[in-house]
């Protein structure tokens, strides 16, 4: 499993074909186009904290309900 992931840490890609593994030089990034505040970054966080914890949070609190069911 540790032999896996070794290529993605070390930014190596593997060419088909031949078995040989390239370093992945030509990827670039570029600087965002606009700048995200701190009241869109705190709802997005918000939103994705609701949208992962709000599930097993109502999940959880049925428990007891499913439990004393017939």
């Amino acid at each position: 499993m540790r032999g896996l992931f070794a290529g993605l840490k070390a930014g190596l890609v593997f060419v088909p074909g031949s078995g040989i593994q390239q370093r992945a030089t030509y990827i670039h990034g570029k600087p965002p186009k606009d700048k995200i505040g701190a009241v869109q970054s705190a709802f997005v966080l918000m939103v994705m904290s609701l949208a992962i914890l709000g599930p097993s949070g109502w999940i959880l609190s049925r428990l007891d309900h499913h439990k004393t069911r017939d």
